[in-house]
């Protein structure tokens, strides 16, 4: 009798190893983590931990980390070590929120959507003209937690400025909020510029004398105003609760740089209220244009058929095939009765054209 294979090495060869994907890096999601005291940067590269206790044994100063899209087991970390709320923190990891401000016992929540401008060749033509993204901002005594979505809303640029401004930084982590919310009012105020070109171009095109242009170009433009209004419009209150004083966490002599932010945040609602309402009106003039238009080319088309009658009712009188018919048997019946139907034609041929129906 044969032996029998094995049934411990029958499992070894059909077992297989699975294991965990090793966990992210922090560079995959920190942008970056510096410790600031007196405005200065410290040297050196810190973790979350590393620069927060810093902080802490200096009794002074203030830590920024800066995050890209991080998920929810990456935020975790994070959120314990600055005491972040857990709702805050579920917010910043999904995203697509309003532009918001919470109070979660002593720290802040900020939510600031950010836009950039999409180069096109014309307004006629593009399929996109605003895209967005979103900056989340964690705001205590000694941190500021920066939580960035979408690829266009970078603060590199924005860290080197204020690394470069010492005395500005000194002012607190609140003198950061500021920037961003700053940096952020400005590139509405850069995106609502050149969408005012884009609309003065298509209005243009609009009333120029046999142009053509689709209502669904201009109902796209409203899309993206739209989309720039939703930025634009809810962030108006917290800026003024931030500088009406809503929290200590902004020092007095800050409150007045938010207000210069609120005043411009104004200005740009003003303006894409006013596009809404340009677009509406270029809407309309749309559709009453391709009115005008379609009832030119009914019109042509009811004199071509009020032509073509004329042949077709003698055609149809005379195909009747009775015996008597006017000068039916005549030698000159035929040439007759079509020197009647283009004289008829030729009369309502000019009757259209005087009324300019052709």
């Amino acid at each position: 009798m044969p032996a029998l294979p094995s049934l411990g090495g029958r499992r070894r060869r059909n077992t297989q190893r699975f294991t965990a994907p090793p966990p992210a890096s922090l560079a995959d999601y920190v942008v970056d983590c510096a410790v600031y005291v007196d405005g200065t940067r410290l040297p050196g590269r810190w973790t979350h931990t590393q620069a927060v206790g810093e902080v802490r044994r200096r009794g002074e100063g203030f830590v920024w980390i800066g995050l890209h899209e991080p998920d929810a087991d990456q935020i975790q970390g994070i959120a314990e070590t600055f005491g972040l709320h857990e709702l805050a923190v579920e917010d910043a990891v999904h995203a697509h929120q309003r532009p918001k401000l919470e109070r979660y016992e002593d720290t802040l929540f900020m939510v600031l959507k950010t836009v950039r401008y999409v180069e096109h060749e014309s307004p006629t033509t593009a399929s996109e003209i605003v895209e967005t993204g979103e900056i989340m901002a964690f705001l205590g005594t000694d941190f500021i937690v920066t939580v960035r979505h979408g690829e266009h809303s970078g603060l590199a640029r924005l860290r080197q400025e204020l690394d470069a401004d010492p005395e500005r930084l000194a002012m607190g982590p609140a003198a950061v909020l500021h920037a961003i919310a700053d940096t952020a009012v400005d590139s509405y105020l850069a995106v609502s510029s050149a969408i005012e070109d884009d609309i003065d171009e298509i209005e243009t095109n609009v009333f120029a004398p046999r142009s053509v242009i689709s209502a669904e170009q201009i109902y796209l433009m409203k899309r993206e105003v739209l989309e720039l209004r939703r930025a634009v419009a809810p962030l108006a209150t917290p800026l003024r609760r931030l500088a009406e004083g809503y929290t200590r966490l902004v020092p007095d002599d800050v409150r007045s740089y938010f207000r210069d932010v609120e005043d411009h945040l104004a200005r740009v609602a003003e303006q894409v209220a006013g596009f809404d309402e340009l677009l509406t009106t270029l809407v309309n003039a749309t559709l009453a244009k391709i009115t005008l238009q379609q009832n030119t080319d009914m019109r042509k088309i009811t004199a071509w058929a009020a032509m073509i009658a004329v042949p077709t009712a003698v055609a149809g009188i005379y195909g009747m095939n009775f015996d008597f018919m006017p000068e039916l048997h005549w030698k000159f019946g035929y040439p007759l009765i079509a020197l009647v139907i283009v004289t008829g034609c030729l009369v309502i041929y000019r009757v259209f054209r005087k009324n300019k129906w052709l």
